[in-house]
């Protein structure tokens, strides 16, 4: 371990030394270690067991404020790659706010990103995790048929960001994902659910309520009926709140803003959407999926409040378009890997429960029942039990959204959308039978606008959060 994390050293400084040696203004030396154990089973079986280790390099040079960039996937290569980054800026446009961020004078905060669970498991034990998420949808109802993609993944990567600029981190940091699919058949109907997990720390999965989660969806929409265009109430349960506040995200970067790719631009200071919603991102939550140290350029992650009370309070940076707004960066550099330059993303992005405090419900786990789980009756629709009952019992009438589709046909850009949607209808605050093939359509800010309450379930699925929200009044087309 030691002597790995030393011949990077060596390398990340082989290639500053030499960046500089040709000349370049500045330099800059991303480099990603990772191991993974994926498992698949299926059957009560092992179906695909795949362990990996990877490593990439990046480069990035700034001369005469042009920037070049490579990378490699070979450390014995890194002088070549750097004279193939100085040679790539050649060809650059020159841009006065190219460049690479200084050491922060703030102080970097210590996260909670290393699971020595995760780092330690062995193959057995991850299995037996793995197997967890087939149980847990199989055995809660006799009419989950089969099982599709039970996959668990842990994993763990080193990231070392080095500068000519006095930026020297290396951090450690460990992943666990869960997901599955369940099919639910009576005869007359197929219905697929799926549920998923994600977090830094193992404990935080619990594999067999994920599985269950994957039935009760799969059952609960079975003999789902069409229904006539109305204008009722919408209950957004986590999952699909989560859909619609990932539209709204890419507003909320600098860079968006900047190239008039934002229907946010010019309204910091304005009052949005909904003054029940707050919108956090925060790169310091313990154990997030999003948490990190720094960002992909080495400059400290913070917590910071985007939307307070339904008002706009600030964007996401990253080193270049900061300069551009003459601001610091917000910490919010990320890369899709090593092959590419850091763009703008969020880290742990949610909507503030109500009451805030309900931070604490853990990340991805189905909250506890005041019963049991078991079969659920034929001649009766799955209770939402795992959803916010709060809600559901104040609306008279109108739709739990359970699950959205074509949320990727979203416009980022204007925010207008138009979105199929399947659920559970409601009276008298009771879930009464499944729904399907409806559409909602209309604009990002205009749904947010008509948030009527928050709940306090707050649940993330990979990096994005949100509680379940109860949406006023909406046409529903057939």
């Amino acid at each position: 371990m030691n002597n790995m994390k030393g011949f990077i050293n060596i390398t990340a400084n082989t290639a500053i030394e030499q960046a500089q040696n040709n000349g370049c203004d500045s330099a800059e030396v991303f480099i990603k270690t990772g191991k993974s154990l994926s498992v698949e089973v299926k059957d009560g079986k092992v179906e695909a067991l795949e362990a990996a280790n990877d490593i990439g390099i990046a480069v990035r040079v700034i001369k005469d404020r042009r920037q070049g960039f490579s990378f490699t996937t070979k450390p014995e290569e890194i002088k070549q790659t750097v004279e193939k980054a100085v040679e790539s800026a050649k060809w650059t446009g020159h841009d006065e706010y190219n460049g690479i961020p200084q050491k922060s004078v703030s102080e970097q905060c210590a996260v909670s990103v290393l699971d020595k669970e995760i780092e330690n498991i062995r193959e057995d034990e991850a299995i037996k995790k793995a197997l967890l998420l087939e149980k847990g949808a199989i055995e809660f109802d006799s009419r989950i048929k089969k099982i599709r993609k039970a996959v668990a993944i842990f994993s763990t990567a080193d990231t070392t960001i080095l500068n000519s600029k006095g930026i020297n981190i290396s951090y450690k940091s460990s992943s666990v994902t869960a997901h599955v699919g369940a099919l639910a058949s009576d005869g007359n109907d197929n219905q697929m659910g799926w549920d998923l997990g994600g977090s830094r720390k193992l404990s935080d999965i619990d594999f067999n309520a994920i599985g269950v989660n994957a039935g009760r969806r799969a059952v609960e929409l079975l003999g789902a009926k069409k229904i006539s265009p109305v204008k009722i109430s919408i209950v957004l349960d986590q999952y699909t709140a989560c859909n619609f506040l990932g539209i709204l995200s890419a507003s909320l970067s600098a860079e968006a803003v900047q190239k008039k790719r934002s229907l946010l631009a010019g309204k910091i200071g304005k009052s949005i959407i909904s003054p029940l919603i707050n919108v956090i991102d925060d790169g310091i939550m313990p154990w997030g999926v999003g948490t990190r140290p720094v960002d992909d350029e080495g400059v400290p992650t913070s917590k910071k409040s985007l939307i307070s009370k339904g008002t706009l309070a600030g964007f996401i940076y990253n080193t270049y378009s900061a300069r551009r707004d003459g601001v610091v960066s917000t910490g919010n550099a990320m890369r899709e890997s090593f092959k590419s330059l850091p763009g703008i993303d969020i880290t742990n992005f949610y909507i503030e429960p109500n009451p805030p405090t309900s931070l604490v419900i853990a990340r991805d786990e189905v909250p506890k029942q005041s019963h049991s789980f078991g079969a659920v009756p034929e001649d009766e629709i799955a209770s939402p039990s795992v959803r916010n009952d709060r809600l559901v019992k104040s609306v008279s009438k109108g739709i739990i959204v359970i699950d959205v589709m074509g949320v990727h046909t979203a416009n980022p850009i204007s925010g207008d959308f138009s979105i199929g949607i399947s659920g559970l209808w409601i009276e008298s605050g009771k879930a009464v039978y499944p729904v399907k093939e409806a559409i909602i359509s209309g604009n990002i800010l205009d749904l947010f606008k008509k948030v009527e309450a928050v709940g306090d379930d707050l649940r993330f699925y990979g990096n994005i959060g949100s509680p379940s929200l109860l949406i006023g009044k909406m046409d529903v087309s057939a």
